[in-house]
């Protein structure tokens, strides 16, 4: 049976690029389980060159977000205190008459230091977190295991809609790591 691949906003701490590099040959250009998409090394994009906080949102929204389906955070140590992942996160989760959000899949990297606090909202407090709208797994081991975890982030998205947690306030600056 032939593998769907879902275009994927990939969000993630620069301090982690050599992972995420890794992450994104070995997944997307070697094993064609998903089409990166995303700032960074090995996905094509600009950086987007602004203080305005409402203009970044908007041109990562319009350049890297549009037409993904699902965003994965790639979570190494201090992937929860960055303000940009919290921007990205809060643009995957928006909502809208013409709008449907991404699906959430978070991925532990070895160097794993935390959940950021607006996926950790989108995760439920029972274990194992079944009933919630985000997904979240270790380092797959394996195309299968990846392939399949995108494919729930992606069916959640209509299927758990109704769970989001996207507060309107965001992260204003990084939190010390």
């Amino acid at each position: 049976m032939a593998i769907v691949r879902r275009k994927c906003f990939i969000s993630y701490h620069h301090a982690d690029q050599e992972a995420v590099n890794q992450f994104v040959k070995d997944f997307d250009h070697e094993s064609d389980c998903f089409i990166a998409r995303g700032l960074g090394e090995e996905m094509p994009g600009d950086i987007i060159q602004s203080t305005n906080t409402d203009y970044i949102m908007r041109r990562i929204r319009e350049k890297f977000l549009g037409g993904s389906t699902v965003t994965i955070v790639l979570m190494g140590r201090c992937t929860w205190a960055r303000r940009y992942v919290d921007w990205e996160l809060q643009s995957s989760l928006r909502r809208g008459e013409m709008t449907t959000p991404n699906g959430l899949l978070g991925i532990k990297l070895p160097s794993f230091g935390g959940f950021p606090a607006r996926f950790n909202g989108n995760l439920s407090n029972d274990w194992p977190r079944v009933d919630c709208y985000a997904r979240h797994m270790d380092y797959p081991e394996s195309t299968a295991e990846l392939v399949a975890n995108i494919e729930a982030a992606f069916q959640r998205r209509t299927t758990h809609a109704k769970m989001i947690v996207n507060p309107r306030e965001r992260m204003s600056y990084n939190r010390q790591c």
